[in-house]
Formats: structure tokens, sequence, C-alpha cells
């Protein structure tokens, strides 16, 4: 393991973390202590219920078995309704330059380090569905900062499906498994959700995102964050400043195949959980840049689109991202129910110096949240939790409620007050209380949408046309089996429709893979969600805008202005495979080469224990073909030395280990003998292996070049342009 970066002790390992300070006095380690009731009583025998006689029955009296199975029975509480299926982790959060100017919040002044708590999660799945299902991935942040705890809570696509909070049941309830069968778990690809994004039309900007790469983050470490809605940003002399938040990560943002990801759900569902557990604890802590894109709010209008429509994004080439600091993961959780469980985000939970905006999901969604933590944490004092409490002191005049941990003194819990000398008093705002953003509003009661929301299709045309081709084809395929297991054919006929609104190549390659041809609109797509009071032509998209020119940051391929600079191949798993009669010393040399750059590599052999060289050093093995699978490692090195050659080419595994490699379009390698695998694995219809983007071999066994183009290959982190030279015309 290389050493921890002195960069990666300024928190943790120097000045120490006050929330985990905070949470060690509720943490408890069995080890070298008695058996215990939840009482402190000693147990003598927790094995064995109280009976009369050996054979007899029970004893309601046994109230150690009473106690021990109650709790059982009660150790489940409701599962998020979405964002089931999580994984958290501690942290901290530094701020970079001086952001005074922009918010006058505490952590985000120069050099404030604050310590955090994030959470990622799918959406639609339970509890128990893959990590890898295609999905938006929520990405929440929960800072302890000295003037309370503030809750980002967004996700790693930058929109979302809906303009307004109201129709948010109904696109949960179409989303999720059918209710007459409970079917698909985690799965889009079914009659009731194309049939609410077909009938809505605010839907497709979103359904371009999910249906794209972004939708099969390859790690959560490689994946950006989104706070999705608008926010205002206030400074000490009360400027407010409209902003969109920004997490970027350090090590570039990356996907996997759609193939490789229904691969990954059998060999290993966990696998985007395992893959942070396991980096954070081998000290590869993930890191990301915080940063805000800013609009002053005399500009709120002069966009062609509405900052405070959700299914909009604001182009990074109209408004820069500014960095404001960086955060780290370095710390697992203790216990998953205790703390990424029972974490409680809430977008209400905010400090002085951040505001919201009139976002109508956004407004709904602090209703909802809110509501949500009352329901699964038993309570209005979820955030006596340790995971949830603040750092900063409470005091209120709130008391009592379900499992309330606090002891209040005094007899005065109400304000305004005299008998505690006014105490807890307010506090001004140059004291720090929160004063929120002054703003006339007025206007008429009306269920009734801004027409600057009506435009649906120009923001998912520029999303279209600012992917590469390889993008687009997997954006096709992806549509193909979505639609593909639809079942009414009208569903699918209404989907063409809106697919055709953003471009007709789009809409006629899906449709081919159908079967079907893409309906004739001569009206133009009709969003069958209007209130039956309502004005249809509000409702309308209007005229279709052209946006035909496209953003580079929205494309995620290996040389895209979001990848630029981060051509690292830290952390990349890098399968080695070899077999008995294998040249071990290159095989150490390229190890050595790789995890000097931070890579970490793996032997995989037709069997397990040790491998024999050729000149017969041994070598431990790692993994068999039987106990793991390519679609875990991020490249493959096939290893020289003519026995081991020889074994692995009449080895049917390792014959489709590469293959699936080069299918899944990673960058392989092999020296020597090892060559002979890579032609081996070549299937009808593709490019020459060894000819292939991606692909580097050597002649002899020499690897110290082979492993500077190998890094170089892996830096790229895929080949895409393999599947485009494999497809037909």
């Amino acid at each position: 393991m290389p050493d921890k970066p002195l960069a990666k002790q300024t928190h943790e390992d120097v000045v120490g973390n006050p929330k985990t300070d905070e949470m060690a006095k509720n943490r408890e380690d069995g080890y070298g202590q008695f058996l215990t009731t939840n009482q402190g009583l000693r147990v003598n025998d927790d094995q064995n219920q109280l009976k009369a006689g050996e054979r007899g029955p029970t004893l309601l009296e046994d109230f150690i078995y009473r106690e021990k199975m109650t709790h059982f029975d009660h150790e489940r509480i409701p599962e998020r309704v979405v964002h089931a299926r999580g994984v958290a982790a501690h942290g901290y959060f530094e701020a970079y330059d001086d952001n005074a100017n922009l918010s006058r919040a505490a952590f985000l002044q120069p050099g404030a380090i604050t310590p955090v708590f994030t959470r990622f999660s799918t959406v639609a799945g339970s509890r128990g569905s893959s990590d890898l299902a295609r999905d938006v991935r929520g990405f929440a942040v929960k800072f302890y900062t000295e003037e309370g705890v503030y809750d980002l809570v967004g996700n790693n696509i930058p929109v979302f499906f809906i303009q307004d909070a109201i129709k948010f049941p109904d696109f949960i309830h179409a989303v999720k498994p059918e209710p007459h069968n409970e079917i698909p778990q985690a799965a889009s690809a079914h009659d009731t959700f194309y049939d609410f994004i077909s009938t809505n039309p605010e839907t497709t900007h979103m359904l371009l995102w999910v249906m794209s790469d972004r939708g099969l983050p390859r790690s959560l470490r490689m994946m950006e964050g989104f706070g999705i809605h608008t926010f205002r940003l206030v400074n000490a002399e009360g400027k407010a400043r409209f902003v969109k938040f920004h997490w970027k990560p350090l090590l570039g943002t990356h996907s996997v195949a759609w193939e490789e990801a229904q691969q990954i759900s059998g060999k290993d569902p966990d696998f985007h959980r395992r893959d942070l557990w396991n980096n954070i604890e081998g000290g590869n802590y993930p890191e990301w840049e915080l940063g805000v894109q800013v609009v002053e709010e005399e500009d709120e209008r002069k966009f062609d689109f509405d900052i405070l429509d959700s299914t909009k994004l604001i182009p990074e080439e109209q408004v820069p991202v500014i960095k404001l600091g960086k955060m780290v993961l370095n710390r697992n959780v203790d216990n998953y129910f205790a703390e990424t469980e029972q974490v409680a985000f809430c977008l209400s939970h905010i400090v002085p110096g951040i505001d919201f905006s009139n976002d109508p999901l956004l407004q709904g969604r602090l209703f909802s949240y809110l509501d949500t933590q009352l329901k699964r944490l038993g309570g209005p004092n979820f955030h006596e939790i340790p995971i949830n409490r603040s750092l900063a002191p409470i005091h209120n005049g709130q008391r009592d409620g379900h499992m309330r941990q606090t002891i209040n003194k005094g007899n005065v819990a109400y304000g305004v007050n005299k008998l505690n000398d006014g105490y807890p008093r307010q506090a001004k705002a140059s004291e720090g209380g929160f004063v929120s953003t002054y703003e006339r509003v007025e206007g008429h009661k009306i269920r009734l949408r801004s027409k600057s929301f009506v435009d649906h299709y120009s923001q998912a045309r520029l999303f279209w046309n600012s992917q590469t081709d390889a993008e687009k084809m997997h954006i096709v395929k992806a549509l193909r089996f979505e639609l593909g297991h639809v079942q009414h054919a009208e569903v699918q006929k209404r989907t063409l429709v809106q697919l055709a609104q953003v471009d007709h190549d789009l809409a006629s390659r899906v449709a081919q893979g159908l079967g079907m041809a893409v309906p004739a609109s001569e009206s133009g797509p009709l969003n069958l969600a209007v209130p039956a009071n309502g004005d249809a032509a509000h409702y309308q998209s209007g005229p279709v805008k052209s946006a035909s020119a496209n953003s580079p940051t929205l494309s995620m391929a290996p040389n895209s202005v979001i990848n630029q600079g981060k051509a690292s191949i830290k952390t990349r798993q890098i399968a080695i495979l070899a077999a008995d009669g294998a040249d071990v010393a290159a095989i150490g040399e390229l190890i050595k080469a790789l995890m000097e750059q931070g890579a970490q590599t793996a032997i995989v052999a037709p069997h397990g224990g040790t491998l024999k060289g050729q000149d017969g050093q041994e070598i431990l093995i790692n993994w068999t073909f039987q106990n793991t699978s390519s679609v875990l490692f991020d490249a493959v090195y096939v290893a020289g030395g003519a026995g081991s050659a020889q074994k692995l080419t009449q080895d049917a595994d390792a014959v489709r280990f590469v293959n699936e490699a080069f299918r899944h379009c990673k960058p392989l390698a092999a020296s020597a003998e090892g060559v002979e695998l890579l032609q081996a694995a070549s299937y009808p219809g593709a490019t020459d292996i060894l000819s292939a983007d991606g692909v580097v071999t050597s002649a002899d066994n020499k690897v110290a070049s082979l492993a500077k183009d190998f890094s170089k290959a892996i830096a790229q982190h895929r080949f895409w342009s393999r599947e485009l030279k494999a497809m037909p015309a």
C-alpha cells in the first residue's frame, strides 16, 4: 500500500474530527467484556430459554429471552421510499479562498474545515437491489458546521424528471415495480414508467441522461454530483445571488458498459459499496471539489430557459463553475444501521449564507423530506440520533416526543418569557441568526405552471448533440433495451414521438431496434398531463428550438473536458492472468510499475494457492477464474511464458475473461507468449484484437516499455471506438 499523502492528513490525523469525537461517547465495543442485558445485568446463559424442566414449556418470567427477542422483532425501520439502497462515509470539507463575497456561511470561509457525512444511493430499488442498476445516483452531503447542520441533497445528474413536486408521487409510483406483481425490481424497463415518460414531455431531458453512461457509474468515487435546484448564496451585506451546486471528482467521471453492469449485478451486487469501503480502508480517500455557478439576481431572466426549472441546467460555457473547496472521505462507518440507515437528510437544514429559490420542485422537497424522517425514524426527535446531531449547541422550547434524549432543565419552554430572563433569545443577523432573503412576492392563487417552463426539448437536444458517437450509441442501445421490455405498443409509439422532438435520427435508430417506424405527429407531442380545468395550449411545448450547438462538459468520454487533466490510474483494478510456467519476474516488474502509480493488481489463475514460474520462482495467486470475473477489473494483462500461455489458451474461462474485457472496451496488454491468449479470445466480426485501440503488446518479457504504454491506456479508461468499428453499417 502506498504511503498516505500528507495532504490526506490535514484533518483526521492532525487536528481531529469533532464529529468523530462527539459520536465516540455513543460507541460500544464488547471485546473483553461480560455479556449483559440492556439494563446492564450480567447474563449467565444466553443459549437456552428458561423452561419448566429440560423438555418443558418456556416460562413467561424469562425476561432475558423476552428482551432479546423483542429487540430483534423491532430491529427494522421503514426503508426509504426512494434512495433505499445506500452507502456512506465520514470525511471533511476544506474551504479554498475567500468566498465571503458570495456567502457569509462560516464553513465556506478561507481554511475552514468542516466534518461531513456523505451518502450515495440508487433511487428506484429496494435495500436489497443491485448497485449496478441503470438508475440515478443520490449524492447527499451533511455538513456539521459551527452554525448548525447543512444538508446538500442532490444526485449525480444535474436535472430531474419533473418540474413540480406535486408530480413526484406519480413519477415514483410509475418507476417503482408495478403494483400488481412487484416486478421489475430496481429497473425502469417496464410499461408504467414509459407510460409516464410518454405522457409527460418534461421528463425527456432527464430520460436521456439516465439512458446515457451517467446511469452506470464505474465507481461512486468517479461520478459528479449536483444540487439540481437553483439555490441562493447570501453574503454578510445581504447581497443574494442564484447558484447551482456541483461536485467534481478528482479521479474523473467514468462508467461501465451496460452488458458489464448486468454481469456485475450477478457477480458482485455490492460492487459500488465494496469499492468505496475498500478504498477508504486502504487510504485511497475519494475527493471531490465543490463548485458553484453564480447568476446575479438581475440576470435571472437572461437565459432562454428558466433557472427555476429543475429539468434544465445552466451550460458551463455560459456560466463557469467556481471552485469553493474540497471534500475528502476518509473514514468508514462503524455501524451501517446506526449511521448510514439512520442518517436523516433534509433540504430544510441550512445555515446563514444559504437560502432557497422559488423552484417548485425544491419547495415541495422542503416539506417532503422532513415529513419522511418523522415516519422513518419514529417522531420529531430524529435530530438527537448521534449521526444526525448538530455540533452547534441546541437551545429551544421544543420538549418531549417519542424517544426524547435531551434532559431539559427549568420550567420555561416558551418564548417570549421573563421568568428565564428571556432566554434562549433570538439572535440578530450579526450574531449568526438566520435571516431569509428579502424578496417581494405577490400574485394570484393559481394552479398553473409558468410559460417559461414549457420548452421540454431544447436541452434534451443539447445533451444529445454533446455526446460522442459512442455515447450516442449507448443511449440508443439503452432505449432499445428499455422499450423492448414495454408490452404496450401505444406506449412505445408515444415515447418515439417524444424522442423525435429531440432528434429524428435518435428516434429512428431506437425505432429500428424495435422493428417499428417513428410515428407521424403532425401537431407535435401532446402533454396528456393537463388538469381538467387547465388551458391545454398553455401546457404545450410550443415551437421547438434548434439548440444545435453542443456543450463539451456534458460528455464524459475519456478525452472530454470533464476528464482533462485526470489521466491517473490511481485505484484502477488490474487483472494479471497467468498459469504455471509464467514469467514471474516480468509479472513482478509490471506489478511494481503499476502500483507505483497507485493502481491495484491481482493475480488471476486457473487454480488457487501459489503459481510456479518458468524459472522456479513462486507468486501468490489472488483469484481464480471460478471466483472472479473480468467485469470486476478495469484492465487485463496476460503474462508471458510458454507453459502459461499453453494452459491459458486451452482454458475456456481464461479465453472468456479476455474476450469479455475486450468486448467491454477495456485496456489489454500481453507480453511474449501471452499474446497467444489475446488472439484466442478474438470473436467473429470484431476488429483484429492485436491492432485494436487500447491493446498493448510486446514481443518479449521486458515490460518496462510495455508498462508505460499500458499505463497510458489504463488512464484512458475505455476505448469505445472498438464498439463503433464492430457496428454494422
